[in-house]
């Protein structure tokens, strides 16, 4: 038996709704959740030797590759200076985390590659110097 099409009601076609028929409702945004603070006690940030580690782990680390994986909190115009090579130079990091990474070159474990765009020496990088041994 041959399939024939639905028959039409030869009915109006109702028209789209209009924004006067919708009814439109404004739902509040939730609160956003609290960002919980670290008490006494609770350890922030990261040391010396997981940031050795992690960069010995790879042949480059850019400076916001490091923020990331630590989730060193702070703003993006947080600078420290650090004495290195007999001058300074400007880490992109928090005092205690860019005084951590400042230790790492001063002892010759981590080089580091300077920004060219402004004539100041900032950090943009850093790379292992020494092979790490396994034992």
């Amino acid at each position: 038996m041959p399939m024939t099409p639905p028959e039409t009601t030869g009915g109006p076609i109702s028209p789209p709704p209009t924004t006067d028929s919708i009814a439109w409702v404004a739902a509040p945004f939730p609160a956003p959740s609290p960002v919980p603070t670290p008490g006494p006690g609770i350890g922030v940030g990261c040391t010396a030797a997981q940031l050795r580690r992690f960069i010995k782990s790879r042949a480059y680390v850019p400076m916001h590759e490091l923020r990331r994986r630590f989730a060193i909190d702070g703003t993006e115009d947080d600078v420290t200076r650090v004495s290195a090579g007999g001058g300074h130079v400007f880490v992109g990091l928090p005092a205690r985390e860019g005084q951590l990474l400042g230790e790492l070159l001063r002892g010759g474990d981590i080089g580091y590659e300077l920004s060219l765009d402004p004539i100041s020496p900032i950090v943009i990088g850093v790379y292992p110097m020494r092979p790490v041994s396994r034992s």
